[in-house]
C-alpha cells in the first residue's frame, strides 16, 4: 500500500519572505497527492516578522491558486499564535528540559576557535552547523536566577539528552516512521545538539511552532523537503513531551539546478509568477519542469 492510499491530513507551510519556486511547486502539489481523499491545509509560517512580507503571502494564495490548489480558510498564520507557542514552552520550562543561554554567535565561534583543531575538527549537525558547545548549561540556579534578573538578550535551548531520556521514560523507543521508505527510523537526539526553541523577544522557533501547529492543525502525515528530514528528530522529541499524536513523515527529493543546487529564494531563483508570465499553463510546468512529481 502507497501513501496515496490512505486518506491522510496534509499541509503546505511556506515563509513569506520571497515568491515560490519551483521546489515549492513541486512540495506543495506533493502534499496535496499525498492527501489521497484526504484533506490538504495551508499554513503561512511567519514568526520571521522582520522579513514577513504581506505582499509575498498575496503572492504564495495566487501562485498556488493557478496550480489548481485549494484549502479551507482562514489559514492559519503562525504570527498569530505567540500565546499558544509561549504556552508550549512553559510546559517544557516545567518540564525542567529547556535552559536559558546568552552566549551570542560571536561567543560561540570564538569558544570553537580556542578548542584543539578548532572549528574545523569541531561537530557539525546535518546543515553543516557547529553543534552548541553548551555554554550556560551547567551554571548553578543561583547565577542562572540572576543572569535572568539582569536581563540581556538570551535564547532558550532544548537540553537534548535530559529531553530525549524523558521521552524515552514516557513512550519507549525513540522513532518515526518515514512513509517514503515504509520503515521506521531511529530517533538521534545529538543530532542537533541543544537547538534554540525559542528567544527572549519571540517565543518559538521553527522546531517548536511546527511541532504545535502540526498537532493543532490534526496534520497525519508531514510532507516536506529532504533537507528537513533531520529536523524530524527534534520534533518526534518535542511531540512525546508535549503529549501531541505521532504524525507520519513523507520527506520528498529535492528540485535542483543543473549543477544539483537546490533551490533557494535567497539565490534569487527563478519564481512560479516567471513561467505563468510565459505562457505556461500548470500542465505544462509539472510535465516539462516537474517530471518527477511521482510517489
Amino acid at each position: 500500500m502507497t501513501p496515496i492510499d490512505k486518506a491522510h491530513i496534509t499541509r503546505f507551510a511556506p515563509s513569506p519572505n520571497g515568491r515560490l519556486h519551483l521546489g515549492h511547486a513541486y512540495s506543495a502539489l506533493m502534499a496535496q497527492k499525498l492527501s489521497g481523499s484526504g484533506r490538504f491545509i495551508l499554513r503561512i509560517e511567519d514568526i520571521d516578522l522582520g522579513r514577513r512580507r504581506q505582499h509575498f503571502i498575496d503572492a504564495i494564495y495566487e501562485d498556488l491558486a493557478w496550480l489548481g490548489l485549494s484549502w479551507p480558510i482562514p489559514v492559519m498564520v503562525q504570527s498569530d499564535r505567540f500565546d499558544i507557542y509561549q504556552t508550549a514552552l512553559n510546559k517544557l520550562r516545567d518540564m525542567e528540559v529547556v535552559y536559558p543561554c546568552w552566549a551570542s554567535r560571536a561567543d560561540i565561534r570564538d569558544y570553537i576557535n580556542s578548542q584543539p583543531g578548532g572549528r574545523e575538527a569541531w561537530p557539525v549537525d546535518p546543515d553543516g552547523a557547529a553543534i552548541y558547545p553548551g555554554l550556560y548549561k551547567d551554571i548553578s540556579p543561583t547565577k542562572r536566577d540572576s543572569m535572568m534578573w539582569e536581563g540581556g538578550n538570551y535564547a532558550w535551548r532544548l537540553d537534548s539528552e535530559k529531553a530525549a531520556g524523558l521521552a524515552r521514560h514516557k513512550n519507549g523507543a525513540l522513532k518515526y516512521f518515514e512513509a517514503s521508505q515504509q520503515k521506521s527510523h531511529e530517533v538521534t537526539p545529538s543530532l542537533y545538539g541543544d537547538v534554540v526553541l525559542a528567544r527572549k523577544d519571540i517565543p518559538t522557533s521553527y522546531h517548536l511552532s511546527v511541532v504545535v501547529d502540526d498537532a493543532a492543525q490534526d496534520i497525519s502525515m508531514v510532507t516536506r523537503g529532504m533537507d528537513l528530514q533531520g529536523a524530524t528528530h527534534i520534533h518526534r522529541i518535542l511531540q512525546i513531551l508535549l503529549e501531541y499524536p505521532e504524525p507520519d513523515y513523507y520527506h520528498h527529493d529535492l528540485v535542483r539546478e543543473a549543477d544539483g543546487r537546490r533551490l533557494s529564494k535567497r539565490a534569487g531563483d527563478i519564481g512560479i509568477d516567471y513561467y505563468r508570465s510565459q505562457g505556461y499553463s500548470p500542465e505544462k510546468l509539472i510535465d516539462e519542469l516537474l517530471p518527477s512529481l511521482t510517489l
